[in-house]
């Protein structure tokens, strides 16, 4: 009678813990203990433990297929990251299935859900504005799947992630209009929840604390689409105390407020200065061109997908990665110039 091989739950069975643990330790997962690694080894190598080939090659036939969900695809910065992660993708040999969460919490969830039931190798995840609850990002984890989060992310899952240097983009942006003569700078932002909402707040906050700058509460909104922009600025406009410049959050917003100033009878950037958060082609296709911070969403595509691969691959060093793209102010028509 042919010997019975060995298993991952032969393994675990000798060593009273889970499957699941030993298998991350085969792996050098960082989640497990250097002792740990060492004792699921040394009873691998007792047992003479060998990887299901079979098994093996049903895990590598999945690993061409990796799982990208992008909020939106209209934005010229989600657009630009999925592009940098299809040529890093096919260049290695991957397939790429996209799916647009359209900025819904209950879409990502079944999105999540058709992922891990397609056995992806891994997934790239931008979270939702709506996402406040993170359950099914570690279940993709859970289910062995590589996941690697870019530009919005979930700080509570343990993974790599790439992110703009959002902090510092506002940072220059905001300074950049108080060098210009600005002194009351107006902030609209996406939901406060969202990482890149409190890291733009923060630089915007220290960029007027910085120049001796004070804080107005009031000259804070959340509006984060040209439509809401467009609803808001004229209300903003009409106050007594009004702004004299905007800091935007993305390029559609600031070209929502560019359109309600110019309608109010505003002179640009005569009267009024506005910075937008992006850089694609709708800030060069504004009159004035818009002045704007450059995200770099091709380098965060590619600098994500190949993160991603060499976790598919197994060729990380057990660290977890927290990649930033420094960001690059544009200066157009829309701000004086210094």
């Amino acid at each position: 009678m042919a010997k019975t091989q060995i298993t991952i739950i032969d393994i675990a069975r000798e060593l009273h813990i889970s499957p699941s643990t030993v298998s991350r330790a085969l792996r050098n997962h960082p989640d497990i203990s250097r002792k740990t690694v060492e004792i699921v080894k040394e009873c691998a190598e007792r047992l003479s433990y060998k990887p299901n080939e079979t098994a093996l090659s049903l895990r590598l036939g999945r690993n061409n297929i990796i799982g990208v969900i992008v909020p939106e695809i209209v934005h010229y910065f989600f657009s630009s990251i999925v592009q940098g992660i299809e040529e890093v993708a096919f260049a290695e040999g991957f397939n790429v299935l996209l799916f647009r969460s359209e900025e819904s919490y209950m879409k990502e969830l079944k999105i999540t859900e058709s992922l891990i039931n397609a056995r992806v190798a891994g997934v790239l995840a931008s979270v939702s504005k709506e996402t406040d609850r993170y359950e099914h990002f570690q279940q993709i984890l859970d289910n062995n799947i590589q996941l690697v989060f870019y530009d919005r992310i979930c700080i509570g899952i343990i993974t790599d992630r790439v992110v703009v240097d959002d902090y510092s983009g506002a940072l220059t942006a905001v300074e950049h209009l108080i060098q210009t003569g600005c002194k009351r700078i107006a902030f609209y932002s996406s939901p406060l929840h969202l990482e890149i909402s409190k890291n733009r707040k923060n630089g915007y906050l220290d960029a007027l604390r910085k120049n001796g700058f004070p804080v107005d509460e009031s000259l804070m909104y959340v509006c984060d689409t040209r439509d809401k922009a467009i609803e808001l600025t004229p209300e903003v406009l009409a106050r007594p105390d009004r702004p004299d410049s905007f800091f935007a959050i993305n390029d559609h917003t600031a070209s929502g407020i560019l359109y309600s100033v110019k309608k109010a009878g505003f002179s640009v950037p005569d009267d009024i200065s506005i910075c937008g958060f992006s850089g694609g082609d709708l800030a060069i296709a504004c009159d004035p061109m818009l002045t704007t911070v450059e995200q770099h969403g091709y380098e965060v595509g590619k600098t994500a997908t190949k993160l991603l691969i060499d976790n598919i691959r197994g060729t990380t060093h057990g660290q977890y990665t927290n990649r930033i793209i420094k960001t690059k102010l544009i200066m157009r028509g829309t701000t004086k110039q210094n």
